[in-house]
């Protein structure tokens, strides 16, 4: 009985929670409808933008599907694990003090239930190159690999 009443009050709260927040540095830059959807919206590729809170001059611009529908508009649908990555220089590229040779720069969730994606920076110290990864949190399939893409972008020499 309590799970049934826990179960109906989550399910009235639903539509009242805000859905995930995106990085505080996240700036929408646009969408496309790709499916339709009788009720709810439609489901979309996003592409948000992040700048390197580190890093002046470095940009990255990550495209995603987000689900639709009823269980999308309420915030309660898992993304798919699509996405891609491309960091560019936006301007003079200037590094804010040191950077560890591996970061976690960017945590966004992207599902009810606890998946996130990440963006990491990876620094190639020897081509002096910033590495960007964006991955799942969530495993696919038996072999436990999450997606992934990777971009780069290069240190003045």
């Amino acid at each position: 009985m309590r799970c049934a009443v826990l179960l109906a009050g989550l399910l009235i709260a639903a539509p009242l929670a805000a859905p995930p927040a995106l990085a505080d540095d996240a700036k929408r830059i646009g969408s496309v409808s790709t499916t339709f959807r009788l009720l709810g919206r439609n489901d979309r590729i996003v592409v948000d933008r992040y700048d390197d809170p580190k890093v002046d001059g470095v940009s990255c611009y990550l495209s995603r599907a987000e689900t639709g529908g009823v269980k999308g508009s309420l915030g309660l649908a898992t993304d798919p694990n699509r996405f891609s990555i491309a960091c560019r220089a936006t301007g003079k590229v200037t590094v804010k003090g040191d950077l560890p040779d591996n970061e976690v720069v960017f945590d966004e969730s992207t599902s009810f239930f606890f998946k996130e994606v990440r963006i990491s920076r990876i620094v190639d110290r020897e081509k002096k190159v910033l590495v960007y990864l964006v991955w799942s949190t969530q495993s696919v399939g038996t072999d436990g690999s999450p997606f992934n893409s990777v971009t780069a972008v290069p240190l003045e020499r």
